[in-house]
């Protein structure tokens, strides 16, 4: 579809709900849900993707909390209690609306805690459009480019990055449907975006993976790329990714650049406009020599503007100069580049009075040859405080012990960072973006 005929039906749709308080969209991966989306901004109406797999108490849970009037491009979903319209694709219209000021909501996206129902992110349009263009700078996107993604359209990744990004850059965009390598291969991309399970499929077939040589750019992000997938994506396409990182609440803010270094396990440096800073549990600032763990904290105009209809939630993310508490725990090297350990709450293990990072173990394990996936958790103990277990699933046809892991990463790390527990599982589990679920494992 042309970007004229994109948006003589988003403007068509945007002229049948202006005035709307929010419109809430059923985010399935098609040409609807984007001249949905486009549709919801031109007319200044919050946009609130429903994903299309949610189940009926997630999605009246979305709907009501939203405050949705109205629900586009509904599908087979029935008794949700609002008002529906279609989207008409060959629908024209070459009408004019308010341009919406840059406070105002854009999005309503809702992330899933450990307890409770999601909450509703509320994201404003100077927000996207800082968070775009510093990922367009950081990766030289042009007009020329021809993204290529399969990701879903209900969070971030897909939907911000991968539409809109497209859109303000004016570049082509070819949504695959489904991330599989197949179809990474036959879509003749310049710039392709994936989460790590994307990439890890598309380093098991190496056909695919040879398509993707003649693109310019691989970008991995929504969780950490594991080592031996980064060397090996690089060893068949010969492009070594683009890592990058961000939530919800904050969009993007750091990625390694297009024109620069690219490290295993990077995520690299501030976009435009970003602030970040490292805090130790006292409240003091961590040094930046590539070991110490701290709390990420970010200062950026890509920022959030609150959780809907939750005001001590959202207050309770900042601290008392304004700065957002990511809840991700991260070392920074001297020069600056940044590598996220992992969660504060799962990742950060406090183990015989030391602090130690899941994901520098997780790399440890998959450095062995007989591991294909790791996760490493802090499970309660009585005298350590906690003690390290890992979770590991085995390549096809591997045979390891647990000793032998033990002391493998013994022998890599510190020795108080060995797992004192390996757990052999037959897979992880994961949410719909790849992030491995460790309250599952902790349960």
């Amino acid at each position: 579809m042309s970007r004229e005929a994109l948006f003589g039906a988003a403007r068509a749709l945007a002229e049948r709900i202006v005035g709307a308080p929010a419109v809430a969209v059923r985010a399935d991966a098609s040409l609807g849900t984007v001249i949905a989306t486009l549709g919801g901004l031109l007319a200044g109406v919050p946009v609130v993707p429903v994903p299309p797999d949610s189940g009926p108490l997630e999605r009246a849970h979305i709907l009501s909390d939203s405050g949705a009037a109205l629900l586009v491009a509904p599908g087979a979903w029935t008794d949700i209690g609002l008002p529906t319209t279609t989207v008409d694709p060959a629908a024209r219209s070459a009408g004019t609306l308010p341009e919406p000021g840059p406070d105002a909501t854009a999005l309503i996206l809702y992330t899933s805690g450990t307890t409770g129902p999601p909450k509703g992110v509320s994201i404003s349009h100077a927000a996207i459009a800082a968070g775009l263009d510093g990922a367009i700078e950081a990766w030289d996107w042009t007009a020329d480019d021809v993204l290529v993604h399969g990701l879903p359209l209900f969070h971030v990744h897909g939907l911000v990055l991968g539409v809109l990004g497209a859109l303000r850059t004016g570049s082509r965009l070819v949504h695959t449907g489904r991330p599989t390598p197949a179809g990474y291969a036959a879509a003749g991309g310049s710039l392709y975006f994936g989460v790590p399970t994307v990439w890890s499929r598309i380093a098991q077939d190496p056909d695919s993976a040879r398509a993707l040589a003649g693109a310019r750019l691989l970008v991995s992000g929504s969780a950490p790329l594991p080592v031996p997938v980064f060397e090996r994506v690089a060893e068949l396409t010969g492009h070594r990714p683009v890592e990058r990182y961000g939530m919800t609440e904050t969009l993007i803010t750091l990625s390694t650049r297009a024109d620069g270094e690219r490290r295993p396990g990077s995520v690299g440096w501030p976009i435009a406009g970003v602030r970040t800073r490292l805090v130790g549990e006292d409240g003091s600032p961590c040094a930046h020599d590539g070991e110490t763990v701290g709390e990420l904290q970010v200062d950026s105009p890509t920022l959030f503007q609150g959780y809907l209809n939750r005001p001590e939630a959202t207050a309770a993310t900042l601290t008392t100069d304004g700065w957002f508490r990511t809840g991700d725990v991260a070392v920074i090297d001297p020069e600056g580049r940044h590598r996220i350990v992992g969660r504060a709450s799962t990742d950060l293990i406090k183990t015989g009075g030391y602090r130690v990072g899941a994901g520098e173990v997780e790399g440890a394990l998959l450095a062995h040859p007989a591991v294909h996936e790791a996760a490493v958790i802090g499970a309660p103990h009585t005298d350590l405080g906690q003690e390290i277990v890992a979770f590991v699933v085995l390549a096809p046809g591997a045979e390891v012990s647990e000793r032998q892991l033990v002391d493998h990463v013994a022998a890599g790390l510190s020795v108080h960072k060995r797992p004192r527990r390996v757990l052999f599982v037959a897979d992880l589990p994961r949410n719909a973006m790849g992030k491995v679920q460790k309250k599952l494992l902790t349960d």
